[in-house]
């Protein structure tokens, strides 16, 4: 071969490195454009919602409950007061639910057939449409019932909020090193005493920052509310039964009605909702940095 037509190393590797460099430098572009335009647009609704929702609070906002149509003044305390007792329903009836089936999952299940079934299920569970669950709850207790209720929506949250505690409890408890259960093991403390006593101990943060999440996943739930508690104006009604005021629920309807009043209160509502999830997000990272500091 003609020593003039030979290519080295070194020739070839340079022909290559400016399409490198090229094609890294396009990419870097796209991706900053990406990220600047999505900023743009988020920054542009929550800009949009400190504004207008500020512009709809005052001291009756938490004291009178909703008003009726074409009416003016009037709060939103019914519906404050009707979601909090449905997220607290739901989280009361997912965590310990979901934690069992963590622990389950991480100390006994393992790498079992059954624990492979439940964790498929589960995956399936956590990326599954909301309004799915709600028109599975309304046709297993609000038609059977014959009317909306808070159980059935609380039963809705519930169902949403299960499978990320069980997903945060298996890997929470994933983390803990063997050598704290052999010692227990070694003491001779049974399964189950080691678990309460060390494991959960040990992820306990974790495990609670798990629950933090899922309470701040199905605070702002509205479709499965739509087909299961729906909506009330009037106070809130204590047996739970018939159509249960809630900010999600409230948001919806009195965004799309014609009555300028309504659409001020569903944007203080709306802005109460992003508050309470961004303080809640907050919170469990202040939980977690003690597990992560471990």
């Amino acid at each position: 071969m003609n020593a003039a037509t030979t290519i080295t190393p070194s020739v070839r590797q340079s022909r290559v490195r400016p399409s490198r460099r090229t094609a890294d430098r396009m990419l870097r572009i796209s991706c900053t454009l990406a990220t600047v335009l999505g900023a743009i647009v988020l920054g542009s609704i929550l800009l949009m919602l400190i504004v207008e929702g500020i512009r709809g609070l005052s001291p009756t906002l938490f004291t009178h409950p909703t008003p009726g149509p074409g009416t003016e003044g009037g709060g939103i305390a019914n519906a404050i007061l009707g979601s909090l007792v449905l997220t607290t329903i739901g989280i009361v009836v997912a965590t310990p639910i979901g934690v069992m089936a963590g622990t389950f999952l991480a100390e006994y299940g393992r790498t079992s057939k059954l624990a492979d079934v439940i964790r498929f299920l589960n995956d399936i569970l956590l990326s599954a449409p909301s309004i799915l669950i709600g028109l599975f709850v309304y046709t297993l207790m609000v038609r059977p019932m014959g009317t909306y209720s808070g159980w059935a929506g609380g039963v809705a949250l519930a169902i949403i909020a299960t499978p990320v505690i069980v997903r945060t409890t298996e890997d929470m408890l994933r983390l803990v090193p063997g050598t704290l259960r052999e010692a227990g093991a070694a003491l001779g403390a049974p399964a189950s005493t080691v678990i309460r006593s060390v494991t959960w101990r040990a992820a306990s943060s974790g495990i609670v920052t798990g629950i933090i999440l899922a309470l701040a996943r199905i605070a702002g739930e509205t479709a499965p509310l739509l087909f299961t508690a729906l909506n009330n104006n009037s106070w809130f009604n204590a047996n739970l039964m018939g159509g249960v005021a809630n900010l999600p629920v409230m948001i919806y309807q009195f965004a799309l009605s014609p009555y300028p009043n309504w659409q001020q209160l569903a944007w203080a509502g709306a802005l109460l909702i992003t508050l309470a999830i961004l303080a809640l997000s907050v919170v469990a990272r202040v939980v977690i940095k003690p597990q992560r500091a471990r």
